[in-house]
């Protein structure tokens, strides 16, 4: 949750398209760069990234808690949502950009204020010219599965100066 800087924005566009994705999302997880207001909304981080992978983590806690008792399928959907878009981003060259076109979450466990720590890992499936798609799973600290997920997102070419 980058608390020890609690640095949280989002950076001008001409500088997330000056550098790569993957060192830009590195940029993030070392602090260099903030993290995105989404994180400190829901309580979550970027924790690693490689080249077509991405893992974030959080805590569910009470303020998460949809009204029949359970935290709403929004944290997982999110959590999963980010890993896998941040896979696809990990693979962006200088100046493409991306969005997602869809998402698919199936939940499979409920998720409570006592599961503790749950991660969401992200990873890529295919990358082409504009289309890359890419795969994930949320589990608690003892490996359980909560979610899983894919997702297909629009990749836009870099623009010729």
């Amino acid at each position: 949750m980058d608390e020890q800087s609690g640095q949280f924005g989002v950076v001008p566009r001409d500088v997330l398209l000056a550098q790569d994705g993957l060192g830009f999302l590195k940029a993030i997880v070392e602090g260099k760069l903030p993290s995105p207001p989404i994180t400190e909304t829901l309580g979550f981080e970027l924790i690693d990234v490689e080249h077509g992978r991405a893992l974030f983590a959080g805590v569910p806690t009470f303020r998460h808690y949809n009204p029949i008792g359970v935290v709403h399928a929004g944290f997982a959907a999110t959590l999963l949502d980010s890993a896998l878009g941040c896979a696809v981003h990990s693979t962006l060259a200088r100046g493409e950009g991306y969005t997602t076109l869809e998402l698919k979450l199936n939940l499979v466990r409920a998720i409570t204020k006592d599961t503790g720590r749950v991660t969401a890992e992200g990873r890529l499936l295919h990358r082409g010219r504009t289309v890359g798609t890419a795969e994930g799973y949320l589990r608690d600290a003892e490996g359980r599965l909560y979610a899983h997920a894919t997702t297909t997102c629009m990749i836009f070419p870099a623009k010729d100066a």
